[in-house]
């Protein structure tokens, strides 16, 4: 199957076998009946396993180009079963410019029980032997990166992770399946916080993991089930409906963010703009080669570089919306230094570039002319 029929049909049975429904039901129940201990139809109790969860566990390994999916609680969830994989003294090396959830898990949970984590910048991968050593498990990937737009050469960092024998994960939340399959270009794990652009409609919070490897799966599968961080039938339901319309959605969240990035670069009231579909981005060729497009994503800072005016344009906005999160139909607008990046110091944030005055986009599907407009009263 092609792409667009994948998140229509991939991993799915056309029918329900109960009553023939289309779309799979909502089996919201814990518990099923068994003819004898053990016998029963492949379920038993559902934080195990769930059949609505099972069929967008299908769908995500299908859009993914993998063999396994595991769905949970949220994307945070779906990295701490990642986590779990490894002992106290292990190390990993993660891009030094990430979600503030990931940095906080990292290094306030993690680190407390033992694992040791380096933050690197991953623009030049030659870079990341340096910090590989005899502890060193995976390599943690995120790319493009939150909320910078960095890109990160996946295929480069694959063969890095084979050459010392580590799992390379990537968290492909912003570009989706549709932009991006890093499976296909060597990663061991793909992670995707689904809230996002896979449920597309800002009403559920999820997170899923996509892998090939039998025995890998097996553990991660062990780790769902074994610490309890599922999502519920209700949720997946939701998800499973969004990634039905992953592929056009994902149309015009592209469409309307070049043309949203190529307004902002040329405003006289607009200092740098952060979209890797810009010829001058850093590493904007390895964008055009790992990805088919260039996302809805963009950030930017304002002309005079400070947190009053960050906050004036954000506040005046009213097409998009001031909140957390991304990837839902409507337009959202962010101010990183003090929502989703505020757990990182700021000496740390102001290394990567998440200034005071940065505000995080996430252009929506709405009409691009009115969300033009909107910016351009916004912006005075």
């Amino acid at each position: 199957m092609k792409f667009n029929t994948k998140t229509i049909h991939g991993g799915q049975h056309n029918v329900d076998p109960a009553y023939g429904s289309v779309m799979p039901p909502i089996y919201q129940t814990t518990t099923y009946s068994q003819t004898t201990p053990g016998g029963h139809k492949g379920f038993e109790y559902s934080r195990s396993a769930n059949p609505t969860r099972t069929a967008l566990e299908n769908s995500l390994a299908s859009i993914e180009n993998g063999k396994f999916g595991l769905a949970f609680g949220s994307g945070l969830a779906a990295i701490d079963a990642v986590l779990k994989l490894f002992k106290p003294g292990d190390e990993i090396i993660s891009t030094n410019d990430l979600y503030g959830g990931s940095y906080r898990l990292f290094t306030k949970i993690f680190e407390g029980l033992g694992l040791k984590f380096h933050f690197v910048g991953m623009k030049d991968s030659g870079k990341i032997e340096e910090f590989i050593n005899d502890n060193t498990k995976m390599i943690w990937v995120e790319t493009p990166t939150n909320p910078m737009m960095n890109i990160i050469d996946i295929e480069a960092v694959s063969k890095i992770s084979k050459k010392h024998k580590l799992l390379l994960a990537v968290d492909n939340t912003f570009a989706t399946a549709y932009l991006q399959r890093p499976l296909d270009l060597g990663a061991d794990i793909v992670m995707h916080s689904a809230t996002k652009y896979l449920g597309g409609h800002s009403d559920v919070v999820m997170g899923s993991l996509v892998v090939n490897d039998q025995e890998l799966a097996d553990k991660l599968y062990f780790i769902q089930n074994a610490s309890g961080a599922i999502c519920g039938p209700m949720d997946s339901f939701l998800v499973l409906r969004g990634i039905k319309t992953l592929h056009i959605r994902m149309q015009r969240h592209c469409e309307n963010g070049e043309k949203i990035a190529r307004f902002l670069k040329n405003h006289p009231k607009v200092g740098k703009v952060y979209w890797p579909g810009f010829e001058d981005h850093p590493n904007h060729d390895i964008a055009k080669k790992q990805m088919s497009g260039f996302g809805g994503m963009i950030s930017f800072t304002t002309l005079e570089n400070t947190l009053e005016s960050a906050v004036k344009i954000v506040e005046n906005l009213k097409v998009f919306t001031l909140a957390e999160s991304l990837g839902g139909v409507e337009s959202l607008a962010g101010h990183p230094a003090s929502m989703t990046h505020a757990s990182i110091p700021v000496e740390e944030r102001e290394k990567t570039g998440v200034v005071d005055s940065l505000i995080r986009l996430s252009v929506g599907i709405e009409d691009d002319e009115d969300l033009i407009e909107d910016l351009k009263q916004a912006l005075g």
